[in-house]
């Protein structure tokens, strides 16, 4: 069991959440970017910078996520792959990703996309506030009692 993070565009207390839920629980975590995000190295924190092409750090979760980690992305695609492969996969809003949501999402982002460039829509998210790091916190919380729980029985 670990934990990917696609930090690119995480929310830096939604790292402070998982860094501090990573020491507690002793699960180990990896951030992906392609910049140092001064996270705090150690035996269970990892840092992987990888190059600044488009989806670099995508790829790179992708290619080492297994069944039964955890990934933290906004990144729909990412997310998708992450649960075909079996894993599960949260935002930083505390949203969690299933097979059938993924897909539905990924078409809904790319509509949005095409409406957005073509100067129909405007705007992204909201800001990242109060219930969305509490919203986040208890999602995590939730997975990483069920998953611990699970390695306990074995």
């Amino acid at each position: 069991m670990k934990i990917w993070v696609d930090g690119d565009a995480l929310p830096r207390e939604a790292r402070s959440i998982l860094l501090r839920a990573s020491q507690r629980l002793q699960v180990p975590i990896t951030f992906v970017a392609n910049a140092d995000l001064g996270v705090p190295i150690s035996k269970l924190c990892e840092m992987v910078i990888v190059p600044t092409r488009l989806d670099a750090a995508d790829l790179r979760i992708v290619q080492e996520v297994e069944a039964g980690d955890l990934v933290i992305t906004a990144d729909v695609p990412l997310a998708s792959a992450a649960v075909d492969k079996g894993a599960t996969a949260l935002d930083s809003r505390g949203k969690e990703y299933t097979a059938d949501d993924a897909r539905t999402q990924l078409s809904m982002r790319n509509f949005m996309e095409s409406m957005r460039s073509a100067g129909l829509v405007q705007g992204g998210p909201s800001g990242y506030g109060n219930t969305h790091k509490k919203k986040f916190a208890a999602a995590l919380d939730r997975w990483l009692t069920q998953r611990l729980r699970q390695e306990g029985d074995k």
